[in-house]
């Protein structure tokens, strides 16, 4: 089984930490980097050795919010295929339609329960394990 390499881009730590526990339940194999803001995460893909399989991203961040950092990632034509899934609690259409617009691979609400909670983050980390991803 391989390791699926995730960026998880969230100022909340209580928020990084939920997602950490709903992954060491899964069974499948994994590196999570955390970074608290755009700025901190496009550093981080930009070197080469850390280019994440899938990012998930809050959009509400200090700094450079998720669709800021989603603009310039799918600029890039080193990281533009890099999946990007928003991970948020913002329903607002506005935001849904741009965030596609930019190139979002999937848009998840954050429930209010943890176990729906874990539910979607299960269903959408299990569905980047199997999915062939693009290596440049």
């Amino acid at each position: 089984m391989k390791t699926l390499s995730i960026l998880l881009i969230e100022d909340d730590e209580i928020e990084s930490i939920k997602f950490k526990r709903v992954l060491d339940t899964m069974v499948i194999k994994y590196n999570l980097t955390l970074a608290k803001n755009g700025e901190e995460a496009l550093i981080l893909v930009q070197e080469e050795n850390k280019i994440p399989d899938v990012i998930f991203l809050d959009l509400n961040m200090p700094k450079m919010n998720g669709t800021e950092f989603l603009k310039i990632l799918k600029n890039d034509t080193a990281l533009k295929y890099i999946p990007a899934m928003i991970l948020t609690t913002s329903n607002n259409r506005a935001d849904i339609l741009e965030c596609y617009a930019v190139g979002i691979a999937g848009y998840i609400l954050k429930p209010l329960r943890y176990e729906d909670y874990k539910e979607k983050i299960q269903v959408a980390v299990e569905y980047w394990s199997h999915n062939e991803l693009i290596k440049l």
